[in-house]
């Protein structure tokens, strides 16, 4: 798809569809017809592709008992409409992230992504081993969802800027895009943080909306074509060192399902995290060279004290977290740091020891 399809398909404005479509859905001889909501427009590149393959593949894993059909975003309700239009049962399931939810519970932010956080592999450990489901599921289930993780983004950037940054006084009053506890660090750090959705982010860096913002990575990036506009595109993303994509269903919905059904909705989520993320990572490093050297895009790093600046911001955050008033947010936020603190102490030797290793002048190829 071109640029300008995203940005129409991505328009916050919901379409007209047709009665039919909204009408509660048939359940013949057995089979269960579920919409998917979601929060892209179709088949962009990243988290629109995703979607499409988790809907494929729940209806594949169920042996087409449950036959999903994805709506993008505008099509029934916009794309932060979702979690509202499945907890109400508007549709039965969507694919979002748990970034764009904080006006609901800032603890449901942790399951998505953390500034200063867990990269891909540690979310998921976190969540099977190191007893985050649960906690996912006791806070969706407030509103009617059973939540899943089901992708992941990888490593995001730090995003995109007119000016270079050159230290921590250049962020102040910077309108900036950014989502989640990413946005919060942000705005500790003097900048006029903006949620929006990809699309609209380069209308707004093209009419001067926005001085500079994040959005995923090379792959997703490079299709809504902001490097059109802003050519400095800085690393590291320590606001999100991963990104969590989730696929969450009614609650109701998925309690009438029979147990081998339930068992084939929860695989289709799980079978799916390391296939998105192998792919958004291969799709960033080809995306990224290509535009380094189609489209001179200046790649550089964020200066260290901007990072130090950062991470003071995202520890105050976390402060803030530990403290909130709600008992569960701060059982999540414990959980998350406890998990943290496992893998920063284990890491080094690990992953990092290897990345590390790699760098080293050496022959090999």
């Amino acid at each position: 798809m071109k640029r300008r399809d995203f940005l129409k398909a991505g328009a916050t404005g919901t379409a007209a569809v047709a009665a039919s479509t909204l009408a509660a859905p048939a359940i013949a001889q057995d089979v269960h017809q579920w919409r998917m909501v979601t929060a892209w427009p179709k088949n962009l590149p990243g988290p629109g592709v995703a979607a499409q393959m988790l809907a494929d593949r729940i209806t594949a894993l169920s042996g087409g008992r449950i036959e999903v059909k994805l709506f993008a975003a505008g099509e029934i309700v916009p794309g932060n409409g979702v979690f509202d239009a499945v907890g109400q049962g508007t549709a039965e399931l969507y694919h979002a992230v748990p970034a764009y939810w904080g006006s609901k519970s800032k603890g449901i932010l942790l399951f998505g992504s953390q500034p200063f956080g867990l990269t891909a592999p540690e979310q998921a450990g976190w969540m099977i081993h190191g007893g985050g489901q649960a906690l996912y599921d006791e806070i969706y289930a407030r509103f009617n969802l059973k939540p899943f993780l089901c992708g992941n983004s990888g490593p995001q950037w730090a995003g995109w800027f007119r000016n270079e940054i050159n230290s921590a006084d250049d962020l102040k009053g910077l309108k900036f895009r950014s989502t989640g506890l990413a946005s919060e660090m942000c705005s500790k750090l003097g900048m006029a943080v903006q949620a929006m959705s990809g699309p609209a982010m380069f209308q707004a860096l093209q009419s001067g909306a926005l001085d500079a913002g994040e959005f995923i990575g090379p792959w997703t990036d490079s299709a809504l074509g902001y490097y059109q506009i802003a050519k400095n595109y800085y690393w590291p993303g320590v606001g999100e060192p991963s990104s969590a994509e989730e696929c969450a269903v009614n609650l109701e919905a998925y309690n009438a399902l029979p147990d081998d059904l339930k068992e084939a909705v929860q695989r289709a989520c799980a079978s799916l995290y390391n296939d998105v993320l192998t792919e958004y990572n291969t799709k960033h490093a080809q995306a990224l060279t290509q535009m380094v050297n189609d489209h001179g895009v200046m790649v550089k790093k964020l200066p260290d004290d901007v990072i130090v600046a950062m991470g003071n911001a995202a520890g105050e955050v976390i402060a803030e977290l530990r403290a909130d008033e709600d008992e569960l947010v701060k059982r999540i936020t414990e959980s998350f740091l406890a998990y943290r603190k496992l893998m920063r102490e284990y890491m080094p030797y690990a992953d990092n020891g290897q990345m590390n290793a790699r760098m080293l002048d050496y022959n090999y190829d």
